[in-house]
């Protein structure tokens, strides 16, 4: 038996999976962030400690997180869960829970979630796309992660394509990450002259409905996912992309997006399958579940 747990910003989920991969038993809770760090290693640790004792034996425990651990220092870096960085979180839910744990960033969770048993089942190179209000990915291979040895594997998200496009919070200007994701869609659109408050869901509705500023700000974005992602077909040539996140629901993503990386990757014929995922909101919880490989 195995536990997954997703450490969000917003929640910390938990899962009990079987030695088969299904799921006997989910918990979910708010995640502390107003009470600090201490407060959520406390939570991280009660309900894995909780699932445990509804399995009845001892189970292995992967932890998806907001950031990653740094190779120098093992401390916490890039989390939006702030209380989170520079923080030995793997060493404290190791304490606090009596046992090895595994961590990886979310991002890498998802894919190899989607790698073991989603959309990408069967493929040997697996890289997940996560395309939501911040943009991620991760990198599997023979399915494990590969993170590399600056544990930055698949961060695509903040490969610059744009020198002189919007600052990141990262430091640099034009990041993948400032073009493609859900707020930056939205932007594009209102700076354009586009109703204010509408979010990425709204403009590719819109889109969908033949508005033709909403059709244009789409056609932007569907230009920047194409360079991007050929950044990525270029340099790893996966045997599958499998998307995430939010605007991976978008139908012309699929419908379009194949056509916009073969504009710019280098090769005639695209042969790279741009799917989208199986699990859903649970490959992160799964895939930090699958952190511990099976035997």
């Amino acid at each position: 038996m195995r536990i997954g747990v997703d450490l969000g910003g917003t929640k910390i989920e938990a899962v009990l999976l079987d030695p088969s991969g299904a799921e006997r038993l989910r918990q979910r809770r708010a995640t502390p962030r107003a009470a600090g760090y201490d407060a959520i290693v406390a939570a991280v640790a009660e309900l894995a400690l909780a699932l445990e004792a509804e399995a009845g034996e001892p189970c292995t425990v992967g932890v998806g997180t907001p950031g990653a651990a740094s190779r120098r220092t093992g401390l916490m870096k890039n989390c939006n869960t702030t209380a989170l960085n520079g923080q030995p979180l793997h060493r404290d839910l190791a304490r606090a829970l009596g046992r090895e744990v595994r961590l990886e960033n979310d991002a890498n969770c998802f894919a190899l979630s989607e790698a073991h048993d989603g959309a990408g089942r069967g493929h040997r190179v697996v890289f997940g796309v996560i395309l939501g209000t911040g943009v991620g990915g991760g990198l599997v291979v023979d399915g494990r992660v590969h993170t590399g040895p600056n544990a930055i594997a698949g961060e695509w998200g903040h490969v610059v394509v744009d020198p002189g496009g919007p600052p990141c919070y990262c430091g640099r200007r034009g990041c993948v990450e400032t073009l493609l994701s859900g707020p930056a869609m939205a932007a594009s659109y209102v700076a354009a002259g586009g109703a204010p408050g509408a979010d990425a869901r709204a403009v590719a509705e819109r889109a969908e409905a033949g508005e033709p500023l909403a059709r244009a700000t789409l056609d932007r974005w569907l230009e920047w996912f194409g360079r991007s992602l050929a950044v990525v077909v270029d340099v790893v040539d996966p045997d599958v992309v499998v998307l995430g996140g939010g605007l991976s629901a978008m139908p012309l993503v699929y419908r379009e997006g194949p056509a916009a990386v073969a504009r710019h990757v280098f090769s005639d014929d695209l042969r790279t399958p741009i799917v989208a995922n199986v699990h859903g909101d649970s490959s992160g919880v799964r895939g930090a579940a699958w952190l511990w490989p099976a035997g």
